[in-house]
């Protein structure tokens, strides 16, 4: 009898504490935040001044891994080849979008391959063109390019990119012609339109602030549903004479598909919590930054919407991946 009450005894101590065996603490070692960006851009610091207050808050730290290239598609692939335990994330952005369609093959799937945790942030483009166009206005400027079809040109930060296709997207729906100009980074693109080699490009507001403050490049509009405190003076394109459009450079967090649901809560929590303290609200939008701090499914959402969004623009512009 003792031995029988002795085995009952333990199947109970065991089916007891079993449950709390198998759910280990998260997190108990540093987090890896894959950044498709090299290290001092928007992206980046978008992603350390956020990460910070995040290891702060898990008690862990958030480990910033910048990996450049192919358009955002090595940070996706590494990404989406981790374990998905929670910690490897990835900052998805408006580029990963893009690339569903731009690219004939990738190895990760934006939508199948990775679960939303919150959309952190956006930052609208401003529509910029060398003064000496002769274009005060958004009307004006469409009036001059379709006095002079296909003879205008625009600037890029690179072909297929996501100031590429703010300004197809723009061409399609002002119906109007012009040439592309890709270069490799935003700051020589930004060069050649003050020297006035190219007319216009759209430029990230935080980034377009220098050029306009200084009378270089004159800002028509902005490409966001409102008005941005950083130019409150500034027109949207929506109110310009485009209804609908938008085009801003997005930032979430998303994490290897399967990834727990009590892990993706853990990491919603603490990173629309670190949006909304002051320090780091503040330091982001003197940066430019829109806050937004979405639910997981509203980011789910909003991803899959982009995607056949810009999918059209590609489709249209005969764009292809070099």
């Amino acid at each position: 009898m003792r031995v029988i009450a002795l085995i009952s005894w333990c199947a109970l101590f065991f089916a007891a504490v079993a449950p709390g065996a198998r759910a280990q603490p998260y997190p108990d070692k540093p987090l890896r935040f894959v950044i498709p960006f090299p290290p001092g851009g928007g992206a980046d610091n978008l992603a350390r001044i956020v990460g910070q207050r995040v290891g702060e808050d898990l008690g862990q730290p958030l480990v910033v891994d910048n990996r450049a290239g192919a358009g955002g598609n090595v940070a996706a692939e590494v990404a989406a080849r981790s374990a998905p335990d929670g910690y490897t994330l990835l900052q998805a952005n408006v580029a990963h979008a893009i690339s569903s369609t731009l690219y004939r093959k990738l190895n990760y799937d934006l939508l199948k391959d990775f679960d939303a945790v919150t959309q952190l942030a956006s930052i609208p483009f401003v529509l910029l063109v060398n003064p000496s166009l002769g274009a005060g206005s958004v009307s004006e400027l469409i009036g001059v390019a379709k006095k002079r079809p296909g003879q205008l040109n625009y600037a890029s930060s690179g072909n297929g990119g996501p100031s590429h296709m703010a300004m197809e997207l723009f061409k399609s729906m002002a119906g109007v012609e012009m040439r592309h100009i890709p270069y490799r980074g935003a700051a020589p693109a930004a060069t050649d339109v003050i020297a006035g080699r190219v007319h216009m490009m759209f430029f990230t507001v935080s980034a377009a602030l220098p050029y306009v403050k200084s009378g270089k490049l004159q800002a028509l509009a902005i490409a966001s549903a409102r008005r941005s405190p950083q130019l409150p003076d500034l027109t949207t394109v929506n109110e310009a004479g485009i209804p609908g459009f938008e085009a801003s450079t997005w930032f979430g967090v998303v994490v290897p598909a399967k990834t727990p649901a009590r892990v993706i809560e853990r990491l919603h929590a603490v990173f629309t919590g670190a949006l909304r303290a002051p320090g780091v609200r503040d330091r982001l939008l003197a940066q430019g930054f829109e806050i937004i701090g979405s639910t997981p499914s509203e980011f789910g959402a909003y991803m899959r919407a982009e995607i056949p969004k810009w999918a059209a623009v590609v489709k249209a512009a005969g764009v292809v991946a070099e």
